[in-house]
């Protein structure tokens, strides 16, 4: 005889509904998950959140979060050897060109990059690292009056963002990073920053640019330019700000 108490009906869950993870392992429903991933990461043109892969998944196929995270850490094994890499990033996960590859890839566009100049890269620097931040307390740092189409540039770019007003006399308008810049640059948070003393003079703010500069030559976004003096890539100069 069986010594375990009898299972009803309303106790014991139809295998057929349990998730991947918790019927014994079967390797072929598995493959198969990772198969299904693959694909939507490489057809998807943004990055796809475990959120996302559920809700699109987890019905039909019966998978919880932890399921999905088992297989799409299989995808990347399987992948890490080839020219092609599984990377999360703020927004999710995407199957991505592994950078030693960018040179080559690039050759199928005749179009040269855009040259992001060192006055936007400072920009971009001050505000990751010291967001919320107002344009004038940017301008105090750098010594210079920011252009405004620096702050347009990264505007539309999706790297930067609006996030209210700073109140005090004037309100002016506090800017911070974007998910969208988390993703441009490899980032899953803004946590995964090279850490930095904070940026108080030029010294430290040019370290902060050149881990930038390297993020931004990597992902392709550009080909920064390192002479402070030239023109941005939207064609705007700077001048020093006058005294208070």
């Amino acid at each position: 005889m069986n010594d375990l108490p009898e299972s009803t009906a309303d106790d014991t869950p139809d295998q057929a509904e349990l998730p991947v993870s918790e019927v014994a392992v079967d390797p072929a429903a598995l493959t198969r998950l990772e198969h299904i991933l693959e694909a939507l990461l490489l057809s998807s043109d943004q990055p796809l959140s475990l959120d996302q892969l559920h809700r699109l998944l987890g019905a039909d196929l019966g998978v919880t979060r932890k399921d999905l995270r088992s297989a799409l850490d299989l995808l990347g094994q399987r992948i890490d050897s080839g020219a092609t890499e599984l990377k999360e990033v703020g927004s999710g996960f995407r199957i991505q060109v592994r950078r030693d590859y960018a040179e080559w890839v690039g050759r199928l566009w005749q179009e040269k990059p855009p040259r992001y100049s060192r006055a936007l890269l400072e920009t971009l620097a001050l505000v990751c690292y010291r967001q919320p931040i107002t344009r004038g307390e940017i301008e105090d740092i750098r010594g210079v009056a920011v252009s405004s189409n620096i702050l347009r540039t990264l505007l539309e770019r999706g790297w930067i963002r609006e996030l209210g007003v700073k109140e005090v006399p004037g309100r002016p308008m506090l800017f911070g990073t974007t998910p969208q810049f988390l993703d441009d640059f490899n980032l899953r948070s803004l946590d995964e920053l090279p850490a930095l003393p904070e940026i108080k003079d030029l010294d430290r703010l040019d370290a902060a640019m050149a881990r930038l500069e390297q993020a931004a030559v990597a992902v392709g976004e550009g080909d920064p330019d390192p002479d402070p003096d030239r023109a941005d890539a939207d064609g705007d100069g700077e001048q020093e700000r006058p005294a208070d």
